[in-house]
């Protein structure tokens, strides 16, 4: 790659949007990208899983030390060399996480950190529950080229992600980034798709792919490693590995279309009756006799979807 790839994913708090990322950063460096990877939650957790477990320090902690400060403080090498740099936040009670992201940003900058390491792709790390000033750095200022957002089923989930499309809809209009699919998460049931793929057709936008809730990614996690590196072998990895070469190959970049406030809110019921719906048909087929031609589906811990018997 002669320039490199900006990549900011988003995702509400606790969706698994750095769990995400981090899959993503060690299959693209698989396929033999040099990639960073920019945490940019004000929790700093974004590239443990790509470092044993272990936390780095953060940009703002050097800040605040006050000292000067080298490269190699804020730039760590984790897992099959990709490079691994987090922002942090403000101290407890003090200051704003947003500002913090700007402040650190522009540390990376002054100090010509991309220039000396020359990724071919970074992946910004970023936390979607508010899009403010900080937050929308990677949209407002072009920092990110493409955007995509981890997304549940969840109302909240989906609520943070239409937010998201408002910020990337006023700052494209001064060249802000755009956006390029949203990645479902811990969808697990066909139900689960169906209201990802009706929120996404409501406000016009793409999906790069679904990821199952998976035991496998809970086990390699509690080892400090991404899915990648503690089961290469499994379909988890396997399906990682699919969705870093779909996010590698999207070229689409277009202006999403938000719902507005009473649109969402309308949108949101009709799936309220809907879900009620289907809970009851769930409930009359328990108490029927099961038939020999009765399709179910198959859950699997491992499995990249569900499979229909």
């Amino acid at each position: 790659m002669t320039k490199t790839r900006n990549i900011a994913i988003y995702g509400k708090g606790g969706i698994g949007k750095s769990t995400t990322s981090s899959n993503i950063s060690a299959a693209l460096s698989e396929k033999g990208y040099k990639v960073m990877q920019i945490g940019c939650d004000p929790k700093s957790d974004s590239t443990n899983t790509l470092r044993g477990g272990r936390f780095v320090p953060t940009v703002l902690d050097k800040l605040r030390s006050g000292k000067k400060i080298e490269t190699s403080e804020i730039v760590h090498v984790g897992f099959n060399g990709i490079l691994c740099v987090e922002t942090g936040g403000p101290e407890p009670g003090v200051g704003c996480a947003g500002r913090g992201i700007i402040t650190a940003i522009e540390l990376l900058k002054q100090k010509k950190i991309l220039e000396e390491f020359s990724p071919d792709i970074i992946i910004y790390d970023v936390l979607g529950d508010v899009v403010c000033g900080g937050f929308a750095m990677p949209i407002r200022e072009g920092v990110a080229e493409q955007v995509y957002t981890v997304s549940s089923s969840d109302f909240m989930s989906l609520y943070a992600s239409n937010n998201l499309f408002k910020g990337i809809k006023k700052y494209s209009k001064s060249g802000g980034a755009l956006f390029s699919g949203i990645i479902g998460n811990s969808i697990n049931l066909p139900i689960n798709e169906e209201i990802i793929q009706d929120f996404a057709a409501n406000t016009k936008v793409t999906i790069a792919g679904f990821v199952p809730r998976s035991l496998t990614v809970a086990k390699a996690e509690l080892q400090g490693k991404t899915t990648i590196e503690a089961a290469p072998d499994s379909d988890q990895a396997e399906l990682y590995r699919n969705l870093a070469q779909k996010i590698i190959s999207n070229e689409n970049r277009y202006v999403p279309a938000p719902l507005g406030t009473d649109e969402l809110k309308a949108w949101a019921e009709s799936w309220y009756d809907r879900l009620l719906e289907h809970n009851n048909n769930q409930g009359q087929q328990a108490t029927e006799p099961v038939k020999s031609d009765l399709k179910y589906y198959e859950l699997k811990p491992d499995s990249a979807k569900a499979r229909v018997k």
